[in-house]
């Protein structure tokens, strides 16, 4: 049925192309003015396009001229000439799509073409790449074609000084991963002067490896945290009672859900153990936590699959990429569960202070592009989440790869004889193999049967990332085995050696599918680059997650019964369908996964924008007076609504509760009496209660000075927000973990985590009014005219969140209690303004 729409009305994907081809030609049918220009007059094509921005031309209106510029520099300057299918990928970057190009097909010259074209308007274009290597690289290579035509160029690394960030952000373009950036965000939104902010507003950001960054990664948020007092015993105990405990006797574990659960004789050890009556006692919440935790890190949590140990330091491994995630922890007590089980020092439990994940960060740009070898997989989700449509560039050249079906073994052991021996022979007529593994486990047990059979080889894995681009793109050369985990080295070109196209290409050999079709994809992509001759082919076993997770025991039994050795292969393009389908099943309960992350998550992201906004707001204002006093109205006019309500007769209102509270929070002793409140309504009692904190007000900034109670201010404010806004992320996620219990109440937990979401962030606002209200008019100004940091913050996904040097305020001479009162009272200040 699809095949007959096709034919009738032609390809969607197609007819882009061809719309967009149009403009190539444009560029093409110019292209011979722009050879004739010198280096002088092409680099003054800047300043002339600059111009006709400023005149009022569109993007769009120069857009054939200005990619026309960036082809003759390339060829001027790298010795590169953008291929036309190169020319309709920047294209769709420009237009804010997701361009999909093949591994080879040259993305990162591509990206030159929008990133030029938008950094005329002066506003700052972000190139986001995967680590810190590829950010370097490209900011190096590509930065001598933008330096060419006048432009500069970035590259924000982790190791970068504050000054040095900054001079990174104010250039034209600015390389640098998506960690740096979110964090920079999260960073910015917590500094006490605007001076050491240091990005500019979020304009347009173009992310190579798009799908492993929105996708991939987009339920790990980005966290910066600051150490919770907790002891650290209870792990080590829980830990050496765990220890001790047999599966299906005391606990079982389900590999689908990847969860551990006590039998009824497990519970009984505990309490017996721990000495208490009932371990789902609400007194022993934390202790059954512990245990849990515990359980997990033994029976779920696999060393050197899920987790390596490197100095006494556990590090987590990215289950997409096989890399070390340095710096990341498990959050809930997992990572030190996990510390306690490897007999390490366990950390203390650390307090979010700021988080966003990478779906809200991206969604702030005001324009968003990507490029990636594989998205039309996750379409639906990039359309869905990010309004991102994808258009499949052609390639240059037409791929000659040959995908051989999969075949299947019966056990993990037949599966990697067979491989070893695949890997013999075809090194043996000198073809080169590049071997994919899903885990470290996997790839170190290959590398030994390898080393018995005498094959030289390269093991790259998340252990010795740091030279993994030079290995890869040597996994081309005559004879070469490489074995990697499948996204090691990703961005790095392999170029094929002399005599390998004879001799079939570049083979790749899959280990084990991925649940994600798009990561086979990209290992896949790594053979028949530009054309090149190559071929791939997976290796499978009944024993394999994947497999044991989606029916494996019906192909099992019927193997048995049909005496199949171990290393005796089925190759069916049945079973490669099916697998397709429990792919494409997992990949449906990702997508869903991630979508209820993201829901949850645009509860706090409304309520991050508005206390981001405000801090915004207090930090650029020279003068926030007019901010404080609105803090402070609410609290006059809650205490007011409480004790005079409408229903109430006014003879029955507690006007002596109200002038305590006033002069306990913002009044000074007498300055205001129940008499003056009796008969008045209630609206006016506000109003003079509002009047006399405005007299308060200019008698104390006359007292120590307009200057001083400016910096005062804001002093009182970003101490209070800060703290009470730490306060609530910690709530918030708090109530998280707990809200998918009220399912059992038939109530939708989402509704349920909006609604009192919502209540949590009033009261907190409440809160930060009420504090703010108290120490704006209650506070000696005197040793407290220094903005303080109200927690000092560690990253939680690699980089670190290095505290901002305190610049202190200028403070006039302090005066003595029984000094002169400075408002020229001629009192005391102990009688006057210091009371």
């Amino acid at each position: 049925m699809l095949g007959l729409v096709k034919k009738i009305f032609g390809d969607a994907n197609e007819r882009e192309v061809k719309r967009l081809m149009r403009t190539v030609e444009q560029i093409n049918e110019i292209e011979p003015q722009f050879t004739a220009l010198s280096d002088e007059e092409l680099k003054a094509k800047t300043a002339e396009f600059k111009a006709r921005l400023e005149q009022g031309e569109e993007l769009d209106d120069i857009l054939p001229e200005a990619f026309a510029t960036v082809r003759e520099a390339g060829k001027r300057v790298l010795g590169m000439r953008h291929f036309d299918v190169q020319l309709v990928g920047g294209i769709v970057l420009h237009d804010g799509r997701i361009a999909e190009m093949k591994t080879g097909e040259g993305k990162t010259l591509v990206g030159t073409l929008p990133v030029y074209l938008n950094a005329l308007l002066g506003k700052g274009v972000h190139v986001v790449t995967v680590n810190d290597y590829l950010a370097q690289r490209d900011s190096s290579l590509m930065g001598k074609l933008y330096e060419f035509l006048g432009m500069t160029v970035g590259c924000n690394l982790n190791s970068l000084s504050h000054e040095e960030k900054q001079q990174a952000y104010a250039c034209d373009i600015t390389y640098g991963t998506n960690n740096e950036f979110g964090f920079d965000y999260l960073r910015d939104n917590m500094v006490l002067y605007k001076e050491q902010m240091v990005q500019r507003p979020l304009y347009f950001a173009i992310i190579d490896e798009v799908d492993s960054i929105l996708i991939d990664e987009a339920r790990t948020p980005l966290i910066i945290s600051g150490q919770a007092a907790k002891s650290t015993e209870l792990y080590t105990s829980a830990d050496r009672f765990v220890s001790r405990l047999k599966e299906e006797e005391d606990y079982t574990v389900d590999i689908k859900l990847r969860s551990v659960t006590l039998t009824e004789e497990g519970v009984e050890k505990a309490e017996r153990a721990f000495g208490i009556e009932n371990l789902f006692d609400h007194a022993n919440v934390l202790l059954n936590h512990h245990i849990q935790q515990g359980l997990k890190a033994h029976a779920i949590m696999k060393r050197d699959v899920d987790y390596v140990v490197q100095d006494d330091e556990v590090l987590i491994v990215d289950e997409f990429t096989g890399r070390i995630m340095s710096g990341r922890r498990y959050s809930d007590g997992l990572h030190q569960a996990i510390e306690a089980k490897e007999k390490l020092k366990v950390q203390n439990e650390s307090m979010t202070l700021a988080t966003i994940t990478f779906q809200n960060y991206f969604r702030m740009y005001r324009k968003l592009a990507g490029m990636t070898g594989t998205a039309k997989t996750e379409e639906e989700e990039f359309k869905k989440i990010y309004g991102l449509e994808v258009v499949q560039i052609p390639t240059n050249r037409t791929n000659i790869r040959n995908d051989i079906s999969d075949v299947v073994y019966k056990t993990e052991e037949g599966k990697f004889k067979a491989v070893v021996t695949e890997i013999v022979e075809r090194h043996a007529k000198n073809q080169p193999v590049l071997v994919g593994t899903v885990s470290i486990e996997n790839s170190e047990k290959l590398s030994d049967m390898l080393k018995k059979r005498g094959i030289s080889h390269k093991v790259l894995n998340a252990k010795y990332h740091a030279e993994e681009a030079e290995i890869i793109s040597r996994a081309g050369q005559p004879g070469s085995v490489t074995i990697a985990t499948n996204m090691a080295g990703r961005g790095t070109d392999i170029l094929l050696g002399d005599g390998v196209s004879d001799v079939g290409g570049l083979h790749i050999i899959g280990t084990e599918r991925h649940e994600s079709r798009r990561i086979d994809n990209q290992l896949r992509g790594r053979a028949g680059r530009q054309g090149d001759p190559g071929s791939s082919q997976f290796y499978l076993s009944l024993e394999d997650e994947l497999m044991r997770r989606f029916g494996s025991e019906n192909i099992m039994g019927m193997m048995e019964r049909l005496g199949f050795e171990e290393d005796q292969p089925i190759e069916s393009r049945l079973i490669s369908r099916a697998i397709e389908s429990a792919q494409k099943r997992v990949e449906g309960n990702n997508f869903d996964t991630r979508k209820i992350v993201l829901q949850y998550d645009d509860v706090m992201n409304q309520q991050r924008e508005i206390i981001y906004k405000q801090r915004r707001e207090v930090l650029n204002s020279e003068n926030i007076r007019e901010i404080v006093m609105e803090m402070i109205r609410p609290v006059i006019d809650r205490i007011v609504e409480a004790h005079c309500p409408s229903e109430e007769v006014p003879e029955n209102w507690e006007l002596q509760a109200i002038v305590d509270y006033a002069q306990g929070t913002f009044l000074q002793e007498g300055m205001i009496t129940k008499d003056d409140l009796w008969g008045k309504e209630a609206n006016e009692i506000a109003d003079l209660l509002f009047e006399k904190v405005e007299q308060l007000y200019n008698e104390r900034e006359e007292a120590i000075g307009p200057e001083m109670m400016r910096e005062f201010e804001k002093v009182v404010v970003l101490r209070a927000v800060d703290s009470k806004w730490m306060d609530h992320i910690d709530a918030m996620d708090q109530l998280r973990q707990g809200i998918h219990l009220r399912a059992y109440g038939g109530t939708d937990p989402l509704r349920e985590y909006q609604f009192e979401g919502f209540e949590m962030f009033k009261e907190m606002i409440e809160h930060i009014q009420e504090e703010v209200t108290k120490y704006i008019m209650k506070a000696h100004v005197e040793n407290n005219l220094e903005r303080q940091e109200v927690a000092k913050g560690q990253t939680e996904s690699g980089g670190s969140s290095e505290p901002q040097a305190k610049r202190p305020a200028k403070r006039e001479e302090r005066v003595g209690r029984n000094d002169p009162c400075p408002c020229g009272s001629g009192k005391k200040y102990k009688l006057c303004h210091g009371k």
